[in-house]
């Protein structure tokens, strides 16, 4: 991911630092722009970062990874319920850094997450029955787990009887958060786009925000930085060579990889064929990069363009129902070696987008069931079905 320097040729020039994962690079925000219309459920973002001096490079397909900060206004909740002093010094991670309360629990803590092992040894610093109650049930503490944090926890079981840096040490590192990448490098030197959802809804009471989607949407500016830092995905790349036709299903978000592979298709002078199936709410206001991917079919790239709108009918169409409506000339490309890639949501829509694929490869290739699984496993044994889902 890193271009090596040579050193050899210059010895007195430093070596720069090597940005990784534990050394993020902070990239510089050169345009934040909300992608869906007025009116729309939705708000989807389109980031671009500078990357002019970093030393990543990637490829359509390559995750870029950001380490987020919570949520100011929770971290001041949470110093406000317990009283403490947000300049006290704490103690974090293994290595044991020191720094200011605030500021772990601002940039170093995850204070949205709560675990059995949190509340289990968090019930030693309170006399409060309800917890104690609480922790000896598995399932009951799954259940008040699922959608609680931190305040949470620290305004159901007071009163509390313990310092800043005991409940300091229960909480784990906040991990990255990786997203597709939305652009070719080709086509935009030194630069990575992003296209993220950002997460909002009310669970207990409480309304609730995705700690890094939320913070892209209504914390970082323009001219801001965001620390982050390339991650290799292997097994979700574009053919080697660029004469095979592909196929990407991408709703919503899942769109932003097979931005990066169009742009790619289209700077490469790709010779295969392309067929894109997306999918929204609206497509009033829910039509993610709409003008591109419009010039993009007209200019020839882009072969085939299908979108489905699930709430601008009575009956709800999806983008699986888009392949099914299609299924004979997509069994054509499929049969003829073409590359089938699925990117968004795991639960629902992959699985929906496996069954048609099943469906249509058994019907239009004259199968029973068995012998289509095994005609999708040849696929996934080719590499030709590969899926980026979450």
């Amino acid at each position: 991911m890193q271009r090596t320097i040579d050193n050899e040729k210059n010895p007195k020039k430093p070596v720069p630092a090597t940005y990784s994962r534990t050394n993020p690079f902070p990239a510089k925000v050169l345009k934040n722009i909300n992608l869906n219309g007025e009116g729309s459920n939705k708000e989807t973002r389109h980031i671009e970062l500078s990357l002019e001096g970093s030393g990543f490079s990637y490829i359509p397909g390559d995750t870029l990874g950001i380490a987020p900060s919570n949520d100011p206004e929770l971290v001041a909740a949470i110093l406000e319920e317990m009283k403490w002093d947000a300049e006290e010094i704490v103690t974090v991670g293994r290595q044991g850094e020191s720094m200011p309360l605030k500021e772990a629990l601002e940039t170093y803590l995850d204070i949205t997450l709560l675990s059995r092992k949190i509340l289990q040894t968090a019930a030693d610093f309170t006399d409060n029955e309800k917890l104690h109650n609480l922790v000896e049930d598995p399932a009951a503490v799954k259940e008040y787990c699922d959608g609680r944090d931190l305040l949470d926890m620290l305004r159901d079981f007071g009163p509390w009887k313990v310092p800043a840096q005991e409940i300091v040490a229960l909480l784990r590192k906040m991990i990255p958060r990786l997203y597709s990448i939305a652009s070719s490098l080709a086509a935009h030197p030194d630069e990575v786009h992003l296209t993220i959802g950002a997460v909002r809804y009310t669970a207990h009471g409480r309304e609730r925000k995705g700690v890094c989607s939320v913070q892209c949407a209504e914390r970082v500016q323009e001219g801001d930085t965001l620390p982050v830092f390339v991650q290799i995905n292997k097994h979700f790349h574009l053919p080697e060579t660029l004469d095979k036709d592909v196929i990407m299903v991408g709703p919503g978000t899942g769109i932003a990889p097979f931005r990066s592979f169009i742009e790619e298709l289209a700077i490469k002078k790709a010779t295969g064929r392309s067929w894109l199936f997306f999918g929204d709410q609206h497509e009033a206001t829910d039509f993610l990069y709409q003008d591109e991917l419009k010039k993009y079919q007209q200019d020839g790239i882009l072969t085939k363009l299908d979108a489905a709108f699930s709430r601008d009918s009575d009956q709800k169409v999806y983008v699986q129902h888009k392949m099914l409506e299609h299924s004979k000339e997509l069994f054509e490309w499929i049969d003829n070696g073409a590359y089938f890639y699925v990117c968004g949501d795991k639960d629902h829509m992959a699985k929906d987008v496996n069954e048609a694929l099943l469906t249509l490869i058994e019907q239009e290739g004259g199968l029973d069931r068995e012998a289509a699984e095994a005609y999708l496993k040849d696929m996934k044994t080719e590499g030709r079905y590969l899926r980026d889902v979450y």
